[in-house]
């Protein structure tokens, strides 16, 4: 009798297990980017000796690699460890969203909110629900990080799904596809701003909007979701398949039926966000239109988008606000808060789980911090940017590489203003003497800065997410965040590329009187 044979694992899967295995293989993701941060050093040592060196795009200043090994650069590192750590974007919007949502977690809203969820919408359906919302999320900054990532898990959990899966597809959605979405965000007014500079350098009067990509970015929409989607299902779940018995528990109404108390805890719940929403329509309306008015808007300021700056920069307060205020609501209506220390209990709960991922983002803060000082990234940058040009290509080939530049480039730049500020001046004008417009090269600019952030270690938050998947997966590094994040990015990445390829050789504006040409 023949004997029983193992089925042979397919082939992508056997990569992205080496690649997590090989990176898992690595020391722990905190000491890890603390070896990062002593090889920068040493590497901001070596590139001093050899006098690497650039002239900085737009100024026309010679900037050569810092050495973090002299006297002045170890005097830097000695008094500045404490105010990269503090200072370290992610931390403060992490902690203070966090305390809020602490709220909403231990008075029981949110696994009540979830199986609801869970009830109402197809379980096939969670998956897409989740990348568009981590798309949608971008408008307001670093929410989908800080609360859709998590939430993807716990979406997942209900459903009787691996929750890795769902943190995957929310992360994609959010970071991967950071440059599409259905409303102007954040970085749309700041990226134009620097591609109008840029431009300008080239025609004194040239103007760039934060429409300037919209028609763009409505399109790309659909798009990463429906790639997101395919990955999720077709690549990621046969790698984290369900926990034994969960499926049917999902879908055991005893499982997930709300009591009587659970039920008026939402309708307070959702009475109490209501309002607080209206309320905060309110102040977002102009002074005038209605009494009161207008307090969240600059008053002086004519620009919807920049009166709203209060708004559009509190968004982490706005976060914190709705977690207690519906949390409170929800706890008291159910009976699960009954006084104020239930209320500082649940705000403990959340703090109390953030040890591993505070030491992390020290390591991680350092690291950063360090690579922005040596001006390695900005060498990087301009060397670059000399050599796309020097290629000579044609019009497609010539933006895909620029595409792949970026997408490069990104690994080692997290920031997308930052780096769009140093690479603007020498791309936008590069591709207007060649006969495209700013918003065409902002465009693929942002393709390319998307589709990598979810496998680059710059990227700011990338460390959180590394702490969200140890919650489920204790041994979890960045073997296997790479590992679970890089079929997206490949995908995204031939994906948008196509799409954008599509728009170039169609003539098709990115924006509202925004042409391709110039």
């Amino acid at each position: 009798m023949p004997r029983a044979t193992t089925p042979r694992r397919p082939l992508i899967d056997r990569v992205l297990g080496a690649i997590e295995r090989g990176g898992n293989a690595l020391p722990h993701p905190a000491t890890l980017f603390a070896i990062l941060a002593l090889l920068v050093i040493l590497g901001s040592w070596l590139g001093a000796r050899l006098g690497l060196a650039v002239q900085h795009p737009r100024t026309g200043a010679t900037v050569a690699v810092f050495n973090l090994l002299s006297v002045e650069g170890l005097h830097r590192i000695m008094t500045g460890l404490v105010g990269n750590f503090t200072g370290f974007a992610p931390l403060g919007t992490v902690l203070v969203a966090l305390i809020g949502i602490g709220v909403a977690e231990h008075s029981g809203l949110i696994g009540a909110a979830l199986r609801r969820l869970v009830l109402a919408a197809p379980r096939a359906l969670l998956t897409p629900i989740l990348v568009f919302a981590g798309v949608m999320s971008n408008m307001a900054s670093e929410i989908g990080y800080v609360l859709l990532v998590p939430l993807g898990g716990l979406i997942f959990i209900a459903a009787g799904r691996h929750p890795i899966l769902g943190m995957a597809a929310a992360f994609a959605g959010v970071s991967g596809g950071y440059s599409a979405n259905l409303l102007i965000g954040t970085i749309d007014p700041l990226l134009s701003g620097l591609s109008e500079e840029a431009a300008r350098i080239v025609d004194p009067d040239y103007r760039v909007t934060p429409l300037a990509n919209w028609y763009f970015m409505i399109v790309s929409t659909p798009l990463i979701t429906a790639l997101g989607w395919l990955v999720t299902e077709k690549i990621a779940a046969p790698r984290f398949p369900d926990p034994v018995g969960a499926a049917a528990a999902a879908g055991d109404p005893q499982a997930q039926r709300l009591d009587a108390a659970e039920r008026r805890g939402l309708r307070w719940a959702g009475g109490a966000t209501l309002a607080f929403s209206l309320l905060l329509a309110l102040g977002m309306l102009p002074s005038g239109s209605l009494p009161g008015a207008g307090f969240l808007r600059v008053a002086a300021e004519a620009d919807t988008m920049r009166a709203l700056a209060p708004v559009l920069s509190g968004v982490v307060a706005i976060i914190f606000l709705y977690g207690v205020v519906a949390g409170i609501a929800y706890g008291i209506a159910a009976g699960t808060i009954r006084s104020d220390a239930d209320v500082i209990k649940g705000m403990s709960a959340s703090m109390s789980t953030l040890g591993g991922y505070l030491v992390l983002v020290f390591f991680a803060a350092q690291f950063v911090a360090f690579f922005n000082w040596t001006q390695i990234g900005l060498v990087l940058a301009v060397n670059g940017a000399a050599g796309l040009k020097a290629l000579g290509l044609s019009a497609v080939p010539l933006f895909l590489a620029f595409i792949g530049l970026t997408a490069f480039l990104n690994l080692f730049m997290g920031s997308a203003s930052a780096k769009w500020a140093l690479m603007a001046p020498v791309f936008v004008p590069m591709f207007m003497l060649l006969g495209f417009s700013p918003e065409l090269t902002q465009a693929a600019y942002r393709v390319g800065d998307s589709v990598t952030n979810i496998i680059s270690p710059m990227m700011s938050y990338f460390a959180l997410i590394i702490a969200f998947f140890q919650r489920y997966e204790p041994q979890a590094g960045i073997g296997t965040l790479v590992a679970v994040m890089l079929p997206y990015s490949v995908v995204f990445l031939v994906g948008w590329s196509a799409l954008f390829t599509l728009w170039l050789v169609l003539g098709l504006p990115t924006g509202p009187g925004a042409a391709i040409s110039y």
